[in-house]
């Protein structure tokens, strides 16, 4: 029975991680798994009472915030199992979960990577992810199958490739990992399971869904905060996602698309909701990639994270 290793990270969540723990107790009938927390720099240190509370779990203390990569890239480096589900911490299981993903590994070799359905958990009839459309390089979008829709089994036929895996909760094999890599550490915030399934796609495997496993994510179904943390990333990501994955011709397109379309278009947005303080990290999300090389380790955001 090939083991599993259920990698989560906790940013200033002890209790929300906790309740995941709970979750996979209660539900989990998969008997080969390990699961490990790193905690990502959190304010309070969470790790030595937690060793003591859950004495069969591994807890990792990094003492910076690495990002969502950084995070889970401590995790695998420290995983023994041969496949890594790596969630949110904000997820809770459902019966069958993990079984149903291995299974679905187990059954292909050219699946490298596969992500369950997910539904939202304040409202858990709505789904929230039923894979992603792949995606189009001139523009950087792509779209969620399914999201906000009612769960009546409309889109269950859809088991098998789509364009990428969900970030909460995707499940991939070592061997994949090994010849693909792991996470760019870089984007630190958005867009990296999106250059990492790019990346595995390259190395000759498949994303799949399954979409009789489900897992249910807290993330709200409204429109989060707006924030200068968000908005640096989301634009400096999407280019850099661009430089590092697009094809030539169309690296080109997306440049002048963006500086065309996308920037007054976002600068408009930003005056219409008050928000004039965004403009200047627009332009300096621009300017970082215009400065740093795609595999650039500075993150160009100076404020405390």
């Amino acid at each position: 029975m090939n083991l599993v290793s259920i990698i989560t990270v906790n940013f200033n969540q002890s209790y929300v991680t906790e309740q995941l723990l709970s979750s996979i107790s209660s539900t989990n009938t998969y008997p080969a798994i390990e699961i490990i927390v790193v905690d990502n720099g959190s304010t309070v240190n969470s790790v030595p009472a937690w060793t003591n509370k859950y004495p069969d779990i591994t807890f990792i203390r990094s003492d910076k915030n690495l990002g969502f990569a950084g995070g889970n890239n401590i995790g695998i480096a420290a995983a023994k199992g041969d496949y890594y589900f790596l969630v949110n911490n904000d997820t809770e299981f459902t019966p069958g979960l993990v079984e149903t993903l291995v299974k679905t590994l187990e059954a292909n070799s050219r699946v490298g990577m596969v992500s369950p359905k997910i539904r939202y958990f304040d409202q858990p009839d709505m789904l929230q992810y039923m894979g992603f459309t792949d995606m189009n390089y001139y523009t950087s979008r792509n779209s969620s199958i399914g999201q906000f829709e009612i769960d009546k089994g409309q889109h269950d036929h859809l088991t098998g490739r789509t364009g990428y895996a969900h970030g909460a909760a995707m499940m991939v094999k070592k061997e994949c990992v090994d010849r693909a890599g792991l996470m760019a550490e870089n984007f630190f915030l958005y867009y990296e399971e999106l250059d990492w399934c790019d990346r595995i796609k390259r190395a000759g495997y498949e994303i799949w869904l399954q979409t009789a496993a489900l897992i249910y994510h807290k993330e709200s179904v409204s429109v989060g905060r707006v924030s200068v943390l968000k908005e640096y990333f989301m634009n400096r990501n999407r280019i850099l996602f661009i430089r590092r994955n697009a094809p030539f011709l169309a690296r080109l397109f997306f440049y002048v698309y963006f500086m065309v379309f996308v920037v007054p278009r976002n600068v408009l947005k930003y005056i219409k909701i008050g928000h004039k303080d965004f403009i200047g990290w627009l332009f300096k999300a621009i300017w970082w990639n215009v400065t740093q090389g795609k595999d650039s380790k500075k993150l160009g955001y100076p404020i405390a994270i």
